[in-house]
């Protein structure tokens, strides 16, 4: 019986042993899943690091490839050309307004009123020019064949203007 209770007792020191040693395992095995995923973790950092620098460097290389100047002198060109088009747009505006204000003035100064009023006003008070018989306005329209002419040709240049 005590060689059974030596060999129980050797038996339990041994499982005991082994116990720690599992134990032992298994705390490291836990820690090296840690590193693991703490190397994976630094890794997938690492490449998006590597692709961020890639990245960066081929912009910076596009960059470098525009020449600012030149963009510059670009906008500086649709510049001068959008100024060049509302410079003739202005001067043609100017050249169609003076147009307009000169027919107007024309038309202002035109005597076409001022000619049929006097016409009128000789009319009323029977004074005609010699020769030229006097038509009473209630009886029949005043028509003379000269005056008529006269008064469209003003009408034609009024309405030419």
């Amino acid at each position: 019986r005590k060689s059974f209770a030596d060999s129980a007792s050797a038996l339990k020191a041994q499982l005991d042993q082994q116990k720690n040693i599992v134990d032992t395992l298994v705390s490291n095995t836990k820690l090296l899943e840690s590193k693991i995923q703490e190397a994976k973790s630094k890794k997938d950092t690492l490449k998006a690091r590597a692709q961020s620098a890639r990245t960066a460097t081929k912009v910076s290389e596009m960059v470098g490839k525009v020449n600012t100047s030149s963009a510059l002198a670009a906008f500086e060109k649709m510049e001068e050309k959008v100024l060049a088009m509302e410079a003739e747009a202005d001067a043609l505006n100017q050249l169609t307004s003076d147009e307009l204000e000169g027919k107007f003035a024309l038309l202002e100064s035109s005597s076409v009123d001022e000619d049929l009023a006097n016409l009128k006003k000789e009319l009323s008070r029977g004074e005609l020019p010699p020769g030229r018989p006097v038509v009473s306005s209630s009886a029949a329209p005043f028509l003379d064949l000269e005056v008529e002419k006269e008064l469209n040709e003003l009408r034609r240049r009024a309405n030419d203007y």
